[in-house]
């Protein structure tokens, strides 16, 4: 499929006028984006520009290559260049040549943006005949080479870091300050452009805006901003709206925008910046086929690491915090390479990259030799005991991770210290179980100390499941039935108050299996929940298991059926369909003892006004709990019931006085419950086979609300097809619509709007046979309505006959005469 094309420049005159114009445009671009698009693809020439160059200065003047989004979100890939003088001989002229892309489409192939910088087949004059040739792609030219890269990457390093960090930025945020590069040539722009494009995940580089070159950068819109030196010092005290980078001088801080003194902290940015300096891009993609996220800085580091490319401290302490909780993606082989990185000697370590060590060394005990390993175990494992603060103790150690001299010498001299940590309730109860774990490798007996260590461990995995999510825990748990049977016992208490925050603490921190013969059913539905719920699926079926893990009768325990809703919906609500499963299996007495009942009330109350099943759980929970209902709630699903009998046809009469009755008594009704019931209601009043009357209590009752849901629904394709199909529809709304101006005035206004943007587009598009069908049916009808509706259909004659209406309704008002669905002729053959 041929890409859709813009061509601009200043042409000679013709029918669009003469001097800058676009000269040539595909037709499937919208007409609407073409003047936007003018706003994006200008010209001026450098300020040192000769007046008068030559072809050789021509080719040395910037291309204005830029990547731009619109304002309905579809995007203009453009290339301008100038071209000296225009047909007239007058110097200034250039030309530029553009595609468009509509939203959520890409170049051929899923090609980025920047890869058609340079390609051969942009334009430099407008096609013969003013129609874009089929243009079916834009093939790269073949400048983007990979050492091409690397040597220009090596030739900014002082600006890379820096770069990249505000590149992140700008993909994440797109309030985030706009990047200025500063360059004599708008090639090295393409370049950075080229840079940027290959560190951002695929995603994000297709939706980079960008452009190559610009005189004006503040009044430019694309995320990347390409001047030249005299443009860029425009832009200082400019620091909160642009990132500026020059690279004339000798390295950054040179002028404004990101100078040396502001150390790069993003460990991504730094990382990417490594990665280029080691010649090695190939390394994004397989960083980012790391769990982590597309930025994530230690999928990052980690990658660069293994490759042999140095990292600050920075770099390493999220390269040891990402392997901590990734290592299974790394596979042995690397992964003890990693292990080989961390390990070199290093200038300095923070606190926080010893930290991280610390957590990585708890996890990697026992993958890699003993010998390796026992000097940081007997350092960590110090550090832990007497460190009050430590919250990333070893709980993986073990008796082998050190020789036997070095675990007698420990325990004798970390006794009186442990003992101590763990009766220290303001250590928090983490650290206790920490150290218990370690007492227990080194043989220091405090199960005195047990019971009060169980209860604080608890409340702690509950209130902040990360922070007590340590390898010492799964450890301790895993070897102290004592702690385990204690822990358990209070989390089956605390899981009738808060199911789903013991079933997250489950699915993050295992914590063991639960011993058969002890009941527990609230714990036990706890950890069935963290399996079935995880991966999403039918949550009735998850329900349906949970409360089987339970063991006991929901019948003689409801609150199991609380516990169970919960632990699936979490907080949030059932759809109709769900509630009408759970209600259809387990019947109503569950839920009124276990007071989950409301849950399903407000299923249907709150479901979408396209789901089926609302209606019928209306009225399944009006059968159900018709004692337990609110008044409000009950007017509310009786008004579900009542959309669904208007769209079945079993509604008894007084639509319109029932509807607005029941509204009174249900406020404030939810706008689902009322947009279905007033939809209902509008659509059943406008057929042709509406009882007598209700249309007329719709306009006499001047509701707002209701007339409103009257005008959508008249204004629907349904309604509009009907009008074009029928010519006794046509007729039927043309009386309707015409009837009662003078009412009251919001139906005076909907009617106005009805005839005017609704019925008379309709009409005017009618062969003439069917607009002679549609006079026939109202001749049919009696009276004037024919006569109206001709002079009605009359170009310029709406304003006249709608005073004629208005007047006849003042005199029928004042008459004290009360119209029906269509007004009664009078004995001469007018209009009552």
């Amino acid at each position: 499929m041929s890409l859709a094309q813009l061509h601009y420049t200043s042409a000679p005159p013709g029918p669009d006028g003469s001097g800058f114009r676009f000269t040539a445009v595909s037709p499937e671009v919208p007409p609407s984006l073409v003047r936007e698009a003018e706003q994006l693809i200008g010209y001026e020439p450098p300020r040192d520009a000769p007046p008068r160059p030559t072809k050789a200065e021509l080719a040395a003047f910037p291309e204005a290559f830029s990547h731009s989004v619109l304002s309905d979100g579809s995007r203009l890939l453009a290339r301008t260049v100038y071209t000296g003088a225009d047909y007239s001989g007058r110097w200034g002229n250039f030309h530029a040549h553009a595609v468009h892309l509509p939203a959520g489409t890409a170049l051929p192939d899923g090609a980025l943006p920047i890869t058609a910088w340079g390609s051969p087949r942009w334009a430099v004059a407008t096609p013969d005949g003013g129609v874009p040739e089929p243009l079916q792609a834009l093939p790269a030219a073949g400048r983007l080479t990979r050492d091409g890269l690397v040597a220009f990457a090596a030739s900014r390093a002082p600006w890379l870091a820096g770069f990249f960090a505000d590149l992140r930025r700008l993909a994440e945020d797109e309030a985030a300050p706009q990047i200025v590069l500063v360059e004599r040539n708008s090639t090295d722009v393409a370049w950075w452009i080229a840079l940027a494009s290959t560190v951002l995940p695929r995603e994000s580089a297709h939706r980079l805006t960008f452009t190559t070159y610009t005189r004006r950068p503040q009044l430019a819109r694309q995320q990347i901003i390409g001047v030249l030196p005299d443009d860029g010092r425009q832009l200082s005290g400019y620091d909160q709206r642009y990132r500026v980078y020059d690279c004339t001088g000798q390295g950054p801080g040179q002028g404004p925008g990101q100078g040396p003194g502001q150390a790069v902290t993003d460990a991504w940015a730094e990382a990417a910046a490594h990665i280029w300096l080691g010649t090695a891009p190939e390394l994004f993609k397989e960083a980012g086929s790391l769990p982590g996220g597309s930025f994530a800085p230690g999928a990052l580091a980690v990658t660069a690491l293994c490759a042999g490319i140095g990292l600050g401290t920075t770099g390493r302490t999220e390269a040891a915090d990402w392997a901590h909780d990734h290592a299974a993606a790394l596979g042995a082989e690397r992964l003890q390479r990693l292990v080989a990185a961390m390990c070199a000697p290093a200038q300095s370590r923070t606190e926080a990259e010893t930290a991280a060590l610390t957590r990585l060394f708890t996890m990697l005990d026992g993958r890699v030799p003993t010998a390796a390993t026992a000097p940081l175990a007997a350092l960590v494992l110090t550090e832990a005991v007497r460190s009050p603060g430590s919250v990333t103790a070893p709980g993986a150690v073990r008796p082998g991770s050190l020789t036997e001299d070095m675990g007698q010498r420990l325990a004798a001299e970390l006794a009186p210290d442990l003992r101590a940590g763990i009766a220290d309730a303001g250590q928090g109860p983490s650290r206790p179980v920490e150290l218990l774990r370690i007492a227990a490798v080194l043989g220091v007996d405090c199960s005195d100390l047990l019971p009060d260590v169980a209860r604080r461990l608890c409340t702690a995995l509950i209130a902040d499941p990360d922070a007590a999510r340590t390898p010492a825990v799964h450890l301790a748990l895993e070897e102290d039935a004592a702690l385990r049977a204690a822990l358990f016992a209070k989390l089956d208490e605390l899981a009738v108050g808060d199911p789903p925050a013991v079933a997250r603490l489950l699915a993050r921190l295992p914590l063991g299996p639960l011993e058969d013969g002890r009941v527990l059913p609230h714990l036990r539905m706890c950890a069935e929940a963290s399996r079935v719920t995880a991966g999403g699926g039918d949550r009735v079926t998850a329900l349906n298991a949970v409360l089987r893990a339970a063991g006991v009768s929901l019948y003689a325990e409801p609150l199991v059926v609380r516990t169970a809703v919960h632990l699936v919906w979490d907080g949030s609500t059932p759809t109709a369909g769900e509630a009408r499963l759970t209600l259809g299996e387990t019947g109503p007495a569950p839920h009124r003892a276990a007071g989950t009942w409301s849950l399903l009330v407000r299923a249907a109350l709150e479901g979408p006004a396209d789901d089926p099943d609302v209606p019928d759980l209306a009225g399944e929970l009006l059968a159900g709990f018709s004692e337990d209902l609110a008044a409000r709630e009950r007017a509310a699903l009786l008004l579900l019931e009542f959309a669904r009998d208007l769209r079945n046809g079993s509604a008894g009469p007084g639509w319109t006085d029932r509807a607005l009755s029941l509204r009174k008594v249900a406020q404030p009704v939810e706008p689902t419950v009322l947009g279905r019931a007033f939809g209902a209601l509008a659509h059943r009043l406008l057929a042709e086979d509406r009882p007598a009357g209700e249309l007329d209590a719709l306009i006499h009752g001047g509701d707002p609300d209701l007339l409103a849901a009257y005008a959508r629904a008249a204004r629907s394709e349904r309604v509009r097809d009907r009008l074009r199909a029928s010519p006794g529809g046509a007729a039927d709304c043309f009386v309707a619509w015409s009837s009662h101006p003078q009412a009251n005035s919001a139906w005076h206004a909907t009617r106005t709007e009805l005839l005017d943007s609704v019925l008379r587009p309709v009409v005017r598009e009618l062969p003439a046979d069917d607009v002679a069908s549609v006079e026939g049916c109202l001749e049919r009808m009696g009276g004037r309505w024919a006569e109206e509706f001709r002079a009605w259909n009359r170009p310029g004659a709406f304003g006249r006959l709608g005073r004629r209406l208005a007047g006849r309704g003042r005199r029928g008002a004042a008459g004290g005469h009360r119209w029906g669905d269509v007004e009664p002729p009078r004995k001469d053959g007018g209009l009552s």
